[in-house]
């Protein structure tokens, strides 16, 4: 996946919103208010912040070389991963996926059931 196929799937959630609240160089998704993707629109590799599952967040980094700790984000909760090719567009589409689906899990019931019925 390119930054762009990155900025294209996250923008693809439902009620998912791209801001820019650290400025015009990163693009932040949230969906609910919350954020589940940020994606530096500079920068070679580029690469993309992902919440994620601590447990699982340790087995991608130990399973792919280009998932490290999130920069400056929470290290337990977030991972970086640079858009170098080496993941499967298909597994990083699921990472997107699953970051998203772990921040509507947290969001109020009724937050939940208007971005579900759009």
């Amino acid at each position: 996946m390119t930054r762009d196929d990155v900025l294209a799937h996250c923008a693809a959630q439902p009620g998912a919103v791209e801001d820019y609240p650290f400025g015009e160089g990163l693009a932040v998704f949230k969906v609910g208010g919350r954020m589940f993707a940020l994606v530096p629109l500079e920068g070679s590799p580029a690469s993309v912040n992902l919440k994620c599952d601590p447990e699982l967040a340790l087995e991608l980094r130990d399973r792919h070389p280009s998932v490290r700790p999130g920069y400056h984000q929470n290290k337990r909760h977030w991972n970086t991963v640079d858009l170098d090719g080496s993941i499967e567009s298909g597994e990083l589409g699921w990472m997107i996926d699953h970051s998203y689906e772990l921040v509507v899990a947290k969001l109020p019931r009724a937050v939940r059931a208007q971005i579900q019925t759009g």
